[in-house]
């Protein structure tokens, strides 16, 4: 598209968030015209970066950090004081597939599979959870991991696929 002075500029459309978005008190959402929430549940004093889609029945808890260009997708359950990097990746299917029969797959043909992200657990930047899993309670995974299974609680893992590097009892205390 060309403006009136002959610039070539994107039609801008808005992402959404979406009616059936129950949003708790004071969530920021640094820029709302930059994120596609739908169906999802977030807590209160979460904050919430561009470029991050939640979709329907995904639930963030209460004074979390989701980073921008995240992707969680339905299925995920994060629960409070949680912080998810830039560019984390949720899975929901074991053995994704485009069709069924030689038909386009469509939501009948599959099924979730959840995860849960325990309270004050931390996920590095660029990780990838696949899903079915349980991160623990205070647990931290490296960047760029690719978590394959469970975390223990207060675990430290890195790595592909991800590791354990250390268990600690309790979680360090903030810097």
């Amino acid at each position: 598209m060309v403006d009136h002075k002959g610039r070539f500029v994107f039609p801008f459309q808005a992402m959404p968030i979406a009616s059936d978005v129950t949003l708790g008190a004071r969530v920021t959402i640094h820029h709302p015209q930059l994120v596609n929430l739908y169906g999802c549940a977030i807590g209160d004093d979460t904050r919430i970066g561009s470029f991050v889609e939640i979709q329907k029945r995904a639930t963030i808890g209460a004074r979390c950090k989701i980073s921008s260009h995240t992707f969680v997708c339905e299925g995920v359950t994060i629960e409070d004081e949680v912080f998810i990097g830039h560019g984390v990746m949720f899975i929901n299917d074991r053995y994704p597939r485009a069709t069924a029969g030689g038909q386009p797959q469509s939501e009948s043909d599959w099924a979730v599979v959840p995860t849960l992200v325990k309270r004050g657990a931390s996920v590095g930047s660029g990780v990838v959870v696949l899903c079915g899993l349980t991160i623990g309670e205070g647990a931290m995974i490296g960047a760029g991991a690719v978590v394959t299974h469970d975390v223990p609680d207060h675990a430290l893992v890195h790595g592909v696929p991800a590791r354990l590097v250390d268990s600690r009892r309790a979680s360090p205390e903030p810097r």
